[in-house]
């Protein structure tokens, strides 16, 4: 045990670096088990597509949609504007909404707003539009 103690006293930055590391490892863990959508992957979004009424949310910003193409049949509202544009949602409240983005960061904060204003079935597609061309499916240009 003086061992211990003796390392920790000669290395305060590494043990506390090791603490941060654990810190941000057991946070991550648990936000990743209490959230309160999904998380698909392309090929299992195609799936749901085809098997359930959904929508699909383009949440990048209007330069990303323009730069590439979207999902087909995707609605685009830019992820700054979600929040004040909710109300358009609404009506799809009982269908299940796939949401993405670029790489599926952003689409996963969308997919917190969505549950947090009475959406239940909200999915996050991981890897975003980014896997969903490296799964070579099809993208719109409109």
């Amino acid at each position: 045990m003086d061992q211990y103690l003796e390392f920790v006293g000669n290395h305060p930055l590494l043990v506390g670096l090791l603490v941060a590391v654990a810190v941000a490892i057991v946070y991550t863990e648990f936000a990743r088990l209490t959230r309160k959508y999904g998380v698909l992957g392309p090929a299992e979004a195609v799936q749901v597509m085809n098997r359930e009424p959904s929508l699909v949310l383009d949440v990048r910003s209007d330069a990303e949609a323009r730069k590439g193409g979207r999902i087909s049949g995707a609605r685009h509202i830019p992820m700054n504007r979600l929040k004040d544009r909710l109300s358009e949602l609404d009506k799809h409240k009982d269908k299940h909404v796939i949401v993405y983005c670029e790489n599926g960061s952003r689409s996963a904060q969308a997919c917190n707003t969505l549950t947090k204003n009475g959406f239940e079935k909200v999915s996050n597609l991981q890897g975003g539009i980014n896997a969903w061309q490296a799964a070579n499916l099809p993208l719109s240009k409109k």
